[in-house]
């Protein structure tokens, strides 16, 4: 579960302003004011401005989402649409076993 004092650090790289990295950051913002209040940092970086930062990150495909903290990092890659998915990746909620 998430740990009181923790600070999320999430990293979302796009490609421009695409309606997939719009979205992608959308979506972003209203999972973590849902779920993260006061608890995050969201740093996004444009491989179309900085392509030598996908490297790092080892970033193949736009847009992605990278939790830094809490270890261990995770990726999601898309548009963040699916909010349990995202959830569940960034193992904010645990995964249902229905």
């Amino acid at each position: 579960m998430i740990e009181e004092q923790q600070t999320w650090e999430l990293r979302l790289y796009i490609a421009g302003k695409t309606p997939k990295s719009v979205s992608a950051l959308n979506n972003l913002k209203r999972y973590c004011e849902e779920h993260l209040e006061g608890k995050y940092k969201i740093e996004v970086i444009d491989l179309l401005l900085h392509p030598q930062l996908a490297e790092g990150d080892q970033i193949f495909a736009v847009p992605t989402l990278v939790r830094k903290v809490p270890v261990p990092i995770r990726k999601i890659i898309g548009d963040l649409s699916n909010e349990e998915k995202v959830l569940v990746g960034l193992n904010i909620i645990p995964l249902r076993l229905d």
